[in-house]
């Protein structure tokens, strides 16, 4: 099998060009019209890494949303930082439970939308190509089957933000509307080309060392699972429970022995790691006029100290002051467990560093800027750090099963040992596994990951817990209207007000 990179640049096509008078015919002299070129398996490869090329996006593209970030400054862990409350002022407002349809997340639709259109393109092109005999069927499928896995992925984020969706497995031709549909429709949708490509069953368990990137069977069945706990569907709990346990019970994936380790270098697709968004700063070229080059990503610029001098060696280099760290976080971790101070980073320790809005001096440890990070880049170094995004872990695994057992009626023994591996892991002692810990220790692992909100919202504890604070940030509650943001107006503008804005 190919690799993917996802960071891989695809080459340009031309369109062939022509008039309504029959006796002129423009033919483009240096390529082939877009039905001629995608013919064979290599320009076919061509366009399914064009498809994974949009997982580097949303970390900047013209706005910044990068989706952990975009996900935790709706909970309880981070603060949103800057310069003050009109810096990503659409961050502000999201944190605020007051977002608008004009001051919002617009990049994210139109990132994820673009990984859609791009699936969409590789499952017309493999026809092509095998009208043309120029791709075999066993490869046919397996580009199919990433391509369907990718855009479940895409589909996903759009429908845990906005819920009431357009939705499409076909592109679409002018003028370009497409049928809104609720957010149930939409999930069943989803599931039902999900669980049709995990029937397939044509892709590797977990990928190889040339491979990593590439979406797996192990990746799609903590896709599914992900959707099925959001989605508190308990038709298909014991079909995610069973998911989780292949993986577990695989012996592919275990525990890294140092949660501080993970989020190194040396920790990027470890024993842990199921799924990556891999950046890098190798001849990184990724620039402000071309973010979607290749390279890496803004994020440890965004969320490290402002203006920081490492005074102590440590190699952190300066940020720009964006969601620092709660103090309840950090003291809501026992002061035996690994995972604290590997999430929250003292800047005060190693530095100096002028104070932003919100400064807490605590910061996301995870994603640090570190100056060696983006040394090997070439052109701007804030776009090109090399940290891979993490999406799914293994601990996400454990922790999945141990919660899926506990609603299903399911070993209460098993529950306990996954929960109490991953407790084990940060150094902590036992507990008894149950919707509460089980929860609570998602909170502690998962820091900075993108997962808190989603388990508030999933579990009914959003409303009370995700209400306004004592220091005056937070001044609204979340309430069920806010589930889904607010539709970008540019987006219902542009199909012709077609859309239905949700209730936000």
């Amino acid at each position: 099998m190919k690799a993917i990179k996802i960071f891989a640049a695809v080459s340009t096509i031309a369109l062939l060009m022509s008039c309504s008078d029959d006796f002129l015919e423009v033919v483009p002299p240096t390529s082939n019209p877009i039905e001629e070129y995608f013919t064979t398996e290599e320009t076919v490869y061509e366009a399914l890494v064009a498809a994974y090329d949009p997982l580097e996006w949303p970390d900047w593209t013209t706005q910044y949303c990068p989706i952990n970030i975009m996900s935790d400054i709706m909970a309880d862990d981070i603060w949103v930082g800057g310069s003050g409350k009109t810096d990503n002022q659409f961050w502000h407002l999201m944190m605020n439970f007051e977002a608008t349809p004009t001051i919002c997340m617009e990049a994210l639709w139109t990132d994820e939308y673009s990984g859609v259109k791009r699936c969409n393109d590789v499952m017309e092109y493999i026809g092509w190509a095998q009208e043309a005999s120029g791709i075999d069927d066993d490869t046919a499928l397996n580009y199919e089957i990433q391509a369907r896995i990718l855009r479940a992925y895409y589909y996903n984020n759009l429908w845990k933000f906005w819920g009431n969706i357009p939705y499409y497995e076909e592109n679409l031709e002018y003028p370009y509307i497409a049928t809104q549909y609720s957010a149930g429709e939409v999930y069943e949708f989803i599931m039902a080309d999900l669980e049709d490509a995990i029937a397939a069953d044509v892709l590797d368990f977990k990928a190889s060392d040339a491979d990593l990137g590439i979406v797996t069977t192990a990746m799609a069945y903590m896709l599914y699972t992900e959707m099925v706990m959001y989605q508190c569907d308990e038709s298909r709990y014991a079909t995610a429970l069973s998911y989780m346990k292949e993986i577990i019970n695989s012996g592919q994936y275990s525990l890294y022995d140092s949660y501080p380790g993970l989020w190194l270098e040396s920790g990027e697709w470890c024993s842990e790691s199921i799924w990556e968004i891999n950046y890098k700063d190798d001849n990184a070229v990724r620039s402000w006029s071309w973010p979607y080059s290749a390279g890496g990503t803004v994020l440890p610029r965004l969320i490290s100290p402002n203006n920081f001098t490492d005074t102590s060696g440590s190699g952190l280099t300066n940020g720009w002051g964006f969601c620092p760290v709660r103090q309840e976080t950090y003291d809501r971790y026992d002061s035996a467990d690994t995972r604290r101070d590997a999430t929250c980073l003292i800047a005060g320790n190693y530095g100096t560093y002028d104070a932003r809005y919100q400064d807490t001096g605590i910061f996301l440890g995870k994603y640090i800027a570190y100056a060696a990070n983006n040394a090997d880049q070439l052109a701007d170094g804030a776009l090109n750090f090399n940290n891979n995004l993490r999406i799914y872990r293994y601990a996400e695994t454990l922790l999945n099963a141990a919660e899926l057992l506990i609603r299903t009626g399911g070993s209460t023994s098993d529950a306990n040992n996954y929960l109490n591996l991953v407790r084990s892991r940060a150094g902590l002692g036992s507990s008894t596994a149950s919707i509460d810990t089980i929860i609570d220790e998602r909170q502690l692992e998962f820091v900075g990951e993108g997962k808190r909100y989603w388990d508030l919202v999933r579990t009914g504890k959003a409303s009370s817990v995700l209400v306004p604070d004592s220091y005056g940030y937070r001044t609204n509650s979340y309430t069920d209207s806010k589930k889904y943001l607010p539709i970008p107006q540019s987006e219902i503008d542009a199909a012709s007000n077609t859309l239905t804005q949700n209730n936000y």
